[in-house]
């Protein structure tokens, strides 16, 4: 089992199984929704994610096109994203995790939209957008 929490510990969850394939995902929204040069993220069975503690200081944003966004409403740790289109499954963001990720991500995707400010400099394999 996996935990993890947000930054200012409102808002606690649970893994009850596995983290599914992780990536570094450098699309425009995952770049914006962590404020960083990319998204670390995992793939997680709706079924085996739990919110323990805070779920009403949970906030999500939505768009159009399906995808939700949930976040802490007190310290704006982005926390899990899911899309209507993909119902048993929730991607979630690794920072978050209290626990050891018990391996690394395993690819970079979407990155032909990356910054250009950042340079991918590992030997992972790097997909134009999703394999």
């Amino acid at each position: 089992m996996h935990t993890g929490s947000c930054l200012c510990g409102a808002v606690r969850y649970e893994v009850r199984g596995d983290l599914g394939r992780a990536v570094y995902c450098h699309c425009s929204r995952c770049r914006k929704a962590s404020g960083s040069a990319f998204g670390s993220n995992a793939v997680v069975a709706v079924k085996d994610f739990a919110v323990v503690k805070g779920e009403d200081s949970l906030k999500t944003f939505s768009t159009p096109q399906g995808v939700h966004r949930m976040f802490c409403a007190n310290c704006g740790s982005p926390i899990i994203s899911r899309r209507d289109s993909l119902p048993d499954v929730l991607r979630l963001r690794l920072g978050t995790l209290d626990t050891a990720v018990p391996a690394a991500p395993s690819a970079h995707i979407f990155v032909a939209s990356k910054a250009e400010w950042w340079e991918i400099r590992d030997q992972l394999p790097q997909h134009a957008e999703r394999p």
